[in-house]
């Protein structure tokens, strides 16, 4: 057998590797703390669950539309305006399994040979792992610590050559917990009127999760680019769905047939009754989103200070999403080897920022989806390795 040339480009996760070394560490007997996977350790709140529960008990067993069930597409877009200001048709959205299969299908559609992508670094792996499998270049966006890691607009657009297709931008991002300012978001979007046959997928999963009275600028909010944009967001971090696997996009009308088409190839639709969770979700209480970004932002205030009292550490302030991405060249024990002797020696799960991208040397991501007392040992632990 011989697979593609195709299949060997595509990359992984290392969070998910250091996530197997870690439980296989707690099997052998030893104490690990797991500040490495992105995902809450708060419970999927008991009106979501409960909905899921009442829609199996319902009959919802069978195949849903490929876009997904009317009442859930609507109550996307009921969200979108009560949080964005922004309406949006419901048959412009795709209800995902989850948020890669939007980012797969938008690179899918705009890489082959010959073109190029643009997309954050440091950045989720994945951009860069889908990019090199369509066989498009990878052109890397610089996110400097010494801007928060917000994306520079005039940086990026003079990235952009005829071959551009497409730019990917993630705010607020993983792994930095960086935001991009809504000067920066409009210069880009003013600068973009000259290259109108690029398309934008913006990464919002994390359009929830901030902090310090930030807010978050959603690209949605500009017109002038809603014919060639692609919103990703869903349900994983705002309600502690990671393992339901939720999302949306939201797509323009040009693109919506397409998208629809690669839903019907790659999955058929979503699980039926996750639909109707995701419902309960959008339309129930708040409440333990509320809680949950309290105690995030308890943590993150907590982990930072820690991590810049820590020696040849320097932590830029996180002020979205749930990561921490502290420079630790002044220690000079490079990011990956920090990240093996924290884990080995420290039983601290981290992941070295070289796994998301070349500009991430130096830096390794800390997630404080973990309890207070948790992270509170985790860097005491550190602290005595360092």
């Amino acid at each position: 057998m011989i697979p593609t040339d195709a299949v060997s480009r595509l990359g992984t996760e290392s969070a998910f590797s250091v996530l197997a070394r870690a439980a296989e560490l707690q099997r052998e007997g030893k104490d690990i703390i797991n500040l490495g996977i992105g995902q809450p350790d708060f419970p999927t709140p008991d009106h979501i669950v409960e909905a899921g529960i009442k829609a199996l008990r319902d009959g919802h067993h069978g195949y849903t539309p490929a876009k997904g069930i009317l009442p859930l597409r609507e109550a996307v877009c009921a969200d979108i305006a009560k949080r964005r200001g922004v309406e949006v048709s419901p048959e412009n959205i795709t209800i995902m399994p989850g948020g890669k299969p939007t980012m797969f299908f938008s690179i899918l559609m705009f890489g082959s040979p010959g073109t190029e992508i643009i997309y954050p670094d440091p950045g989720f792996p994945i951009y860069r792992s889908m990019i090199e499998y369509s066989g498009a270049t990878p052109i890397p966006m610089t996110l400097h610590e010494d801007r928060d890691f917000g994306f520079s607009a005039d940086e990026v657009l003079n990235q952009i050559t005829a071959k551009t297709r497409l730019i990917i931008v993630n705010s607020p991002g993983n792994p930095t917990g960086g935001v991009t300012p809504k000067s920066e978001v409009e210069k880009l979007i003013a600068g973009l009127a000259d290259w109108p046959d690029v398309a934008i997928m913006s990464d919002e999963i994390y359009s929830r999760m901030l902090y310090g009275g930030r807010e978050h600028v959603s690209f949605l909010a500009y017109p002038e680019i809603r014919d060639r944009l692609i919103v990703l967001d869903g349900w994983s971090k705002t309600y502690a769905m990671t393992g339901w696997r939720l999302g949306y996009a939201v797509w323009p009308g040009k693109l919506i047939d397409l998208a629809e088409r690669f839903c019907v190839n790659a999955h058929s639709c979503v699980n039926a009754a996750t639909q109707y969770a995701g419902i309960a979700a959008l339309e129930g209480p708040q409440d333990a989103v509320d809680v949950m970004m309290k105690a995030f932002d308890e943590r993150r205030v907590a982990i930072v200070k820690m991590l810049n009292d820590l020696p040849g550490f320097r932590c830029a302030d996180a002020a979205g999403a749930f990561y921490a991405f502290p420079n630790i060249e002044g220690t000079g024990i490079d990011a990956k080897t920090m990240q093996t002797r924290l884990l080995e020696e420290a039983g601290v799960a981290t992941i070295a920022g070289t796994s998301f991208g070349v500009n991430g040397d130096g830096f390794l991501r800390f997630s404080y989806a973990n309890s207070l007392e948790n992270i509170e040992a985790a860097i005491g632990r550190i602290g005595k390795l360092l």
